[in-house]
């Protein structure tokens, strides 16, 4: 084990962490990624002169400059004549807003379960076990076809879809910290001195299984931001005009071997961010095990 992963003599726990964090060559390069595609998201509009909505079929399938476009369109032009450095930029809004919102859902929903079946167990545990086998026994990117499908393309309701359908995995890691951390000695004083269970979960079980749900969390993000795009690209996620970077891939694919940036630009953002994200949930994880903490 290297000097990096031993914590200093008389260290504060939060401070220890922080330190391997800092030197966590993951954490770093995908914390770094993930605030500049934040950054672009809020201030898309600052960046670029154009609306992503806006077409000019005159200025269709401009190259972008390394491929011999011009500056006016640094990233080209769609079949429509939109810019596609404004559908990039104001796409990663979209993937954004559906990673934390869709994540944010499946972590309500999974945690609660998990703490529930994990806190009390017996009959709790084995309602919620049952939940799980049925969730996982659906085939998810064919039901959310079928739920955005039958409700309606939108935003709001890819992010629902997707987060309902994205909770098994903070439901058994939370479950598993849970049934854990309740067998402690603090959790059994807390019991003998009366404490109900609200208290003891919100107060006791649940402070010692939050750096688990981060790591998941983080997971989960990159999930719903691939979902979301195969939603878009499969024609049932996102609603044109809106930029997803799944609906980008799925209108340049017919140009591949013509344009093949028109699938390039979006698919590398995509890939981008999502390592990015899944580096720092492998970061995050190093640095939170116990054996970081020896």
């Amino acid at each position: 084990m290297s000097a990096v992963d031993l914590d200093l003599e008389g260290e504060p726990p939060l401070r220890a962490t922080l330190r391997r964090m800092r030197h966590h060559k993951g954490i770093v390069f995908g914390g770094v990624v993930v605030v500049i595609f934040m950054l672009l998201a809020v201030f898309a509009p600052l960046l670029t002169p154009y609306d992503y909505a806006t077409q000019n079929i005159a200025n269709r399938m401009v190259p972008p400059v390394w491929a011999g476009g011009n500056w006016t369109h640094p990233f080209g032009t769609d079949h429509l004549g939109r810019d596609y450095l404004a559908r990039l930029l104001y796409g990663t809004r979209i993937s954004v807003i559906v990673g934390v919102g869709a994540s944010t859902i499946g972590c309500c929903i999974g945690v609660t379960l998990g703490l529930a079946a994990g806190y009390w167990g017996g009959r709790v545990d084995r309602f919620v076990s049952f939940l799980l086998a049925c969730q996982l026994a659906m085939p998810t990117i064919l039901l959310a076809m079928a739920l955005v499908f039958i409700i309606g393309p939108s935003t709001l309701v890819v992010i629902c879809v997707v987060g309902v359908l994205h909770w098994n995995l903070f439901l058994v890691v939370t479950r598993a910290a849970t049934m854990r951390v309740r067998e402690m000695e603090f959790v059994q004083a807390s019991r003998a001195l009366g404490a109900s269970p609200m208290p003891i979960i919100t107060h006791d079980v649940l402070p010692n299984v939050t750096s688990h749900i981060i790591v998941i969390y983080t997971f989960e993000f990159g999930k719903a931001i691939l979902a979301e795009a195969t939603l878009s690209f499969l024609g049932v996620g996102v609603p044109a005009p809106a930029p997803s970077w799944g609906l980008m891939i799925a209108e340049g694919r017919n140009a591949l071997f013509f344009q093949p940036w028109l699938v390039i630009i979006p698919g590398a953002a995509l890939f981008l961010l999502v390592i990015a994200v899944n580096l720092m949930g492998d970061g995050l994880r190093d640095v939170t095990a116990p054996e970081a903490r020896q």
